[in-house]
């Protein structure tokens, strides 16, 4: 990262044809910078309306909105100018080399996001929530996200760490005042210990889950040519997205598309018909894409035709991928067949001979497999924990979760309260990454560095 003391800038919105975009000045420059390009003397804390000039040529650039924002009521902590140009890629830039000629230093990725860190308007989990809430998904990764911005998990963070420093503080307390402070008795200790045990265990059963709201999942919809994998493809994205024939191996390569399914991120690959023998060359390296697709996928949907019943040759593909794979067994064509799902085979799928029955034309049993896709990847009884963790987080209280077990069993073992506080402490210091009050440069450059520039 650039010194702290540089005043920095960037585009902050992306650089293609709109009707607005915006450069950001952060640092103590900011204003003595704008005061030489803008038409008009700045006006702290108001909507300033004018001219962007080139200060050498005197030619009007554009006509902008800048919002100036005094330290430290501001995004970074600092001084912050934002311009808001007309939308043209070639003024934004024009701009842009006008605030860097006049004394600003481009910026680097996330490196106004890493300054609020620094100066203290937000932890660490909040500064990685900007990045989660840029690039959700779905509505509901995008709730989440917005809840760790506003600091939902670092309250409960910070709750578990309150009560670990209240008993340190007890503890250390009656090591260094044994004559004033009476030593703290072991079930008040163990009670402490076992309530932060408690949360965390809790937090990180749900970590599989925030995994996947986060990142999303890959599946892959398998099975014989004409068994109606398209024409299923199309009706959970609701539009005709692949092209649907009676022919077998009209599909003669993969295709993807990104639905929400009940929050979380699906992407979705129409795969070519599996079949073996007399195809051309086109056709076969279709399949040999299909099976790296399906190799890679979180969950399969394995089709068979329900007019035709299931065959051999559906078996031959299903088999194809690793027997551990999650995958959903399904019935089509429901439409030709008249077969209805009784009410206690709902949301199964578990097997060829209990498959999900659906009809892609009618739309009968579509409903009902996504929410079978939902409970094979996430579970029935999915606890919504009101924020995500990533990670580098589920690291940190593994960790801490750790030192605290440690710390519980000497307690039961009623040893020396001197060596009990030591793993109070590293969990302390487990904790305390997460909200980035013990961090490296290295840590925290691998999470900026995420970031994209202008933010």
């Amino acid at each position: 990262m650039e010194n702290m003391f540089d005043t920095i800038c960037a585009i902050a919105t992306p650089l293609s044809a709109g009707s607005i975009g915006i450069i950001r000045i952060s640092g103590e420059k900011s204003f003595e910078i704008i005061e030489k390009i803008f038409s008009r003397k700045i006006k702290p804390e108001m909507i300033n309306h004018g001219w962007i000039i080139d200060n050498k040529t005197g030619q009007k650039l554009d006509e902008v909105i800048v919002l100036p924002f005094k330290n430290p009521k501001s995004f970074t902590g600092e001084d912050v100018i934002e311009i808001q140009t007309h939308g043209s890629p070639v003024i934004i830039r024009e701009i842009l080399n006008l605030v860097l000629e006049n004394g600003a230093k481009l910026a680097q990725r996330g490196e106004f996001t890493k300054r609020a860190f620094l100066n203290h308007k937000m932890d660490l989990s909040q500064a990685e929530a900007v990045l989660d809430l840029i690039n959700a998904k779905t509505s509901k990764s995008a709730s989440l996200a917005a809840n760790n911005l506003s600091g939902t998990l670092k309250n409960e963070i910070n709750n578990i760490r309150e009560d670990l420093i209240e008993i340190l503080a007890k503890i250390t307390a009656s090591l260094d005042f044994p004559e004033d402070v009476k030593e703290v008795e072991y079930p008040e200790i163990l009670s402490v210990l076992e309530k932060s045990q408690t949360k965390i265990k809790k937090i990180l059963q749900n970590a599989r889950c925030h995994n996947i709201l986060r990142e999303g999942i890959q599946i892959a919809i398998a099975g014989c040519p004409n068994v109606g994998k398209s024409s299923l493809f199309n009706a959970l994205l609701n539009i005709q997205r692949a092209i649907v024939t009676d022919i077998a191996g009209t599909t003669r390569d993969t295709i993807s598309e990104t639905i929400d399914i009940d929050g979380i991120s699906a992407t979705l690959t129409d795969t070519a018909g599996i079949r073996e023998g007399d195809i051309d060359k086109v056709e076969k390296i279709g399949v040999e894409n299909s099976k790296s697709v399906i190799d890679n996928s979180d969950i399969i949907l394995c089709l068979f035709d329900g007019t035709k019943g299931l065959q051999s040759e559906d078996t031959e593909v299903f088999e194809l991928s690793e027997t551990s794979k999650k995958r959903l067994y399904i019935e089509t064509k429901q439409d030709a067949t008249g077969k209805s799902q009784s009410q206690e085979a709902l949301n199964m799928g578990d097997s060829p001979k209990n498959p999900i029955i659906i009809s892609s034309k009618t739309m009968y049993g579509i409903e009902n497999l996504k929410k079978a896709i939902f409970n094979e990847i996430l579970g029935s009884n999915v606890e919504d924990s009101g924020f995500l963790t990533n990670q580098r987080h589920q690291e940190s209280l593994k960790k801490a979760l750790s030192h605290i077990e440690m710390a519980q069993s000497a307690a039961q073992q009623e040893e020396l309260q001197d060596l009990i506080s030591i793993d109070i402490k590293s969990a302390l210091i487990s904790l305390g990454e997460i909200s980035g009050e013990v961090v490296n440069d290295e840590v925290l450059d691998h999470i900026f560095d995420s970031f994209c520039i202008g933010k």
